[in-house]
């Protein structure tokens, strides 16, 4: 497979997740990386990251180049992104994590500046060329298609939750809570912004907030147009998320052992995505995991009638950065074996 040339927008945690998972790849080369931060200081929060969760990254900064084992990334400031001259470096693929532009005109801007695929590491707020969930409907992809997403950590965790269950008993409706860490746009104190509720302080306050995952859950599985709806919470840890999912099944004689081994089954079906765990384990216990969704066998739940509840666990940008770089790879594979796909 011939090597991949990367670019990355935006070099927050997201992004550096995504640099460190690069480098245990010999076919995927960052080649460049746009943020309007100091270069030192970006490295040095990478070297920080890397001791935390005991990866061995050991980068250093020489000039405007970020080097490691796998070759040397040239910082740039861009901050749009028409701004970056991707073609300069040779780029095959934009991973853009800044959160800010999720439309298809603005991803556009990257393929103008001269990248040959763009994948936006958030759900977009516009219809593109594919939502990619790896897991559910990666055998759709086309070589054709050019502005991509990996959608988001939430929606990874709740697609494959559902559709194991779904095929294993079938599903009527889905409610979702997702309990999440703390974001960067949050205020670590209260201040005004655009939106009552996320004014308030990320570091003292569980948060209500809103998810677009039911809606793009619709788009990604039609079959639950109609029938599922959630909400968030934002609470004040750093890393480490949970999916409460509740669900009204079509059979009422399903058992939690059911569940169970249904999961368990699923388990080896998809490895690497779906995990389960068997220990009383609490938030910090998933931080460094890169599983989508890693199911709590000791939480499931269930009513005398046709409802259940599951909790499942993820880290949140970790487990989406390692999703992502799937999506990389399985690209390039559909480039070089050409056709329609």
């Amino acid at each position: 497979m011939k090597k991949i040339r990367l670019g990355l927008m935006g070099f927050g945690e997201g992004n550096r997740h995504l640099y460190r998972l690069c480098l245990e790849d010999e076919m995927i080369e960052v080649a460049a990386i746009s943020d309007i931060g100091r270069p030192e200081i970006l490295v040095y929060l990478l070297n920080s990251e890397s001791k935390k969760i005991k990866s061995d990254a050991n980068v250093t900064l020489d000039g405007h180049y970020l080097v490691s084992k796998n070759g040397r990334a040239r910082f740039v400031t861009g901050t749009t992104p028409a701004d970056v001259p991707w073609d300069a470096f040779d780029v095959d693929v934009v991973v853009d994590a800044t959160g800010k532009y999720r439309t298809r005109k603005e991803m556009e801007g990257h393929l103008k500046s001269g990248a040959k695929r763009v994948i936006l590491a958030s759900l977009p707020n516009d219809e593109i060329d594919r939502i990619v969930i790896n897991g559910i409907n990666n055998h759709h992809m086309k070589q054709s298609d050019r502005l991509v997403s990996a959608g988001s950590s939430t929606t990874n965790a709740t697609a494959i939750m559902l559709k194991v269950l779904d095929e294993a008993f079938g599903v009527d409706y889905a409610m979702l809570t997702t309990v999440h860490s703390y974001t960067a746009d949050q205020p670590l104190r209260d201040t005004a912004g655009t939106d009552y509720r996320r004014s308030r302080s990320a570091a003292e306050n569980i948060i209500p907030n809103e998810t677009p995952t039911p809606r793009w859950i619709q788009i990604i599985m039609p079959e639950f147009k109609g029938r599922i709806e959630g909400t968030a919470l934002n609470v004040p840890i750093p890393a480490g998320s949970l999916l409460d999912l509740s669900l009204v099944l079509k059979n009422a004689d399903v058992s939690i052992k059911d569940i169970d081994d249904a999961v368990e089954a699923a388990a080896k079906k998809y490895p690497g995505i779906l995990e389960v765990t068997y220990d009383p384990i609490v938030s910090v216990d998933v931080v460094g995991n890169r599983h989508s969704v890693i199911y709590d066998k000791q939480a499931t739940m269930r009513s005398k009638g046709k409802m259940v509840k599951i909790l499942t666990w993820y880290h949140n940008s970790l487990a989406l950065a390692s999703r992502i770089k799937d999506l990389i790879i399985e690209y390039q594979k559909l480039n070089e074996k050409g056709g329609s796909k």
